[in-house]
Parts: structure tokens; sequence; C-alpha cells
């Protein structure tokens, strides 16, 4: 039977897991406690591909607890009923580990059939999730589990995974693979983090080569077609869209067009134009601002052109709104201004209206007085002084003038008008 490579060659010790130094190596949280054989419950939160099942797999040999595996995709409460049933049988006399993969699938009342078992300890509940469990996982599972972060796989970790593979295919074809310059590195690069991934291009690119003498060219070219798309992590729904649209921000935000671009990029490969136009324009108006405020009908403008023009050729008014906002001044004093306002009329702090700030429609015959409002444009500069807070906040300060060049400009201005100079 068929075997993947990406199974065949799974690490069966925590010293040959890739890239998870920080909780698996020497001293590391995660490496003691299963040295220690005392387990907890447990929730694995990080992409595909990064070693989550593996280590399970490894927690269960070297503590001697029979293991069970449910994809919380195809699994039902019933899967967990049976489990339940082989406790304190000869089939699990130390109590069972079970490893829940995708446990953000598992509605309320499936997480929920787990806390019984989890708080008496004949479960130990290893769930892993590739979505921020914090706000996928039910919190009685959480409070009763120990959050551990796998990440991304390093570029460089990956390399040494893609050469033990090769080995590995090379003795299990007899061939001699002869690679490329950077065929290899590629593979490690482009598989963005996953893995598996890289294994299974490493397989695929054995399956599919054509070999002479016994030797077998990995040639770069290859490695591209086998690789395609393959780093790419934005799925629309999840996490990785979400903190690619939060780095493309704070990248402008940062003032750095290089990785403004990156983001970018990364974000229209996958298809995700809509979400980055609307991302766009958020931070024209929310980092760029009053420093430079034609920048909020130009970046309009772009993303008007983008979408009417579709990709390809979208990413070319795109381009230019991310660098020109990247390299653009900052200010954000017009929306912290109006946050400010909106948090005491949120607390109750809004007052009558100023008499003379009415609508004309007050000013009948029944009333006691007349408006009395000062018309600005009736005077110099088209600036008269008056009231127009609210009584109970005469003196309050929402607004403050942000250090850049337009917004002192006009704050030199009205003080001249003011005479506040």
């Amino acid at each position: 039977m068929y075997q993947p490579l990406a199974d065949l060659l799974r690490p069966t010790t925590l010293d040959e897991v890739y890239g998870q130094e920080h909780i698996l190596g020497e001293g590391a949280i995660l490496r003691r406690l299963i040295d220690s054989g005392k387990i907890p419950n447990m929730v694995f939160y990080g992409p595909s591909g990064t070693g989550k099942t593996t280590v399970a797999n490894i927690i269960a040999q070297q503590t001697n607890r029979t293991l069970y595996k449910l994809n919380a995709t195809t699994a039902s409460t019933a899967d967990i009923k049976e489990i339940v049933a082989q406790l304190d049988t000869f089939l699990a006399p130390n109590g069972v580990l079970l490893y829940l993969d995708e446990i953000q699938s598992f509605n309320k009342k499936q997480q929920q059939s787990l806390l019984e078992h989890i708080e008496n300890g004949k479960i130990t509940l290893i769930a892993s999730t590739t979505e921020n469990p914090y706000f996928y996982v039910f919190n009685a599972i959480l409070s009763r589990s120990t959050v551990f972060e796998f990440k991304q796989i390093s570029a460089e970790a990956a390399l040494k995974a893609v050469h033990r593979a090769v080995s590995y295919m090379e003795g299990r074809t007899a061939l001699k693979a002869e690679a490329e310059d950077g065929a290899l590195e590629y593979i490690a690069m482009a598989c963005g983090g996953d893995l598996r991934k890289a294994m299974n291009a490493v397989e695929v690119l054995f399956s599919a080569g054509q070999p002479k003498n016994g030797v077998l060219p990995l040639t770069l070219e290859d490695a591209k077609a086998v690789t395609q798309k393959s780093a790419l992590r934005a799925d629309r729904d999840g996490d990785s869209h979400y903190d690619l649209l939060s780095a493309l921000q704070k990248s402008i935000r940062g003032s750095d067009p290089d990785a403004a671009c990156h983001y970018l990029a990364r974000l229209l490969e996958a298809g995700q134009m809509p979400s980055a136009c609307r991302r766009l324009m958020v931070i024209a108006a929310e980092d760029v601002g009053l420093a430079y405020p034609q920048i909020i009908p130009i970046v309009n403008a772009c993303v008007d052109m983008a979408l009417k023009l579709g990709m390809p050729e979208a990413r070319i008014p795109l381009g230019d709104a991310a660098v020109l906002m990247a390299t653009s001044p900052k200010s954000n004093s017009g929306h912290i201004a109006l946050d400010t306002a909106l948090a005491d009329v949120r607390k109750g702090k809004t007052g009558s209206f100023p008499r003379h700030l009415q609508n004309v429609h007050a000013d009948s015959y029944t009333m006691e007085r007349e408006q009395g409002y000062l018309y600005p444009h009736d005077y110099p500069n088209h600036w008269v002084q008056q009231q127009y807070l609210p009584d109970e906040l005469v003196g309050t300060r929402y607004y403050e003038y942000a250090d850049n060049k337009m917004e002192q400009a006009a704050k030199q201005y009205w003080q001249r008008v003011k005479g506040e100079e």
C-alpha cells in the first residue's frame, strides 16, 4: 500500500522534530513535560505541517498510553462516546490519550462532551488547531489545558528536512540525485514552513524525474513547478488572512515600502484583492490621514482603478498606493480625536445643545429670545469667538495637532487668527 514520504519520514523522537526548539529544545517547557511522563491536557496551535501530530505520536509512545486520533471535521459525539466506553477496560487500562485534530470544527456541545473525562484524567486531551484557540476553542476546555504554539518552520530548518528526504529517496530508488544549485533551497523556502509540502515536493521530483545512468537530475525549474503557490497562507476566513492584512497595515504605518509591497503581493497572489483594497483605504484615513489629506482621494482612485482593471493589471495602481502611503508623513490625530469623543458619548457625557447651535426651526414666535448665532463668514478670516460644545463639556480637548508639516501649518494659521500666538 502506498505510504506518502511525509509519513514514512515522520520523526519518532523529539530530537528529529525540526523548527520547534522554543518548546522542544533541551530545557524547553514542553520537552520537560514529555520527559517527565506527566502529560497535561494540551492545545497545540500553529500552521499545518509544523509537527503537531508528530509530537502527539511521540508523547503516546513515550508514555505508553493508548492513542486515539479523531479529526473534528469528520468526527462526531458518537466517536467520543465510543472512546469513553473503552475507559477502564483492558483496551485502555491507563486511560487514553486523545489527539483531536482541528478542534475548532467541533461545536460547543461537542467540546463540552469531553469535559468530564479530561477533568478526572481518564482522557488526556491533545487538541490541535490552525486557528487562534482563544477565539475558537471553548473556554472550559482552554481553562483545563495548556496552550503551546508551534511556529512556522524556517527555511533553514526546512532545508535540513529536504536533504533528509532526498537521502531517503536515493536509498529507496537506488538513484544518485544531482541537485541544481538553488533547487533544494527553493523547495525549502517555497514550502512556506509546511514540511509536509516539502516532503511531497521531493517525492514528486523523484517520481517524475528522468534518470540517466543511475543519476537523477533535480532542476530548479522542476522545483518551481512542484511548489507553485505552496507558500501562500491566506485562507479568507482564517488567522493567516487577517495576519497578512495586519502586517500590510503595520508595514505602511511603519513607513517600510519594501515590507508593504511584500505583504500586498502575498494578498494579491492569494486572490485576496478585495480585502487588500479595503485595507488600503482604511490605512489612508487611519495612518496617513491629516498629515497628507490628499492621500484619501488618491488611494480611493487607485482602488477604483484596480477594481475596474482586475488582475494582473490591478497590481499597478495598488502598488502605487501602498508605496505612496508607506513613504508619506503619518498622522492618526483625526481618528484619535473622534475615538476620544466617542468614548465620552458612550459614557453619557453629552449635554444640551447651545441655544445658538440649534436648527432654525427652534426660532419661532413662541421663543422668548432669538437664537443669537454668530455667522462666521460675516467676520474677518471667517471666524468669530463663540461656544460650540455643550456647557457640560466646555474646555474639553479631543483633537491635538500632530507633529507634521500639514497640521502644524494649520495650527499656526489658527493661532494667528484666534490671537493665541
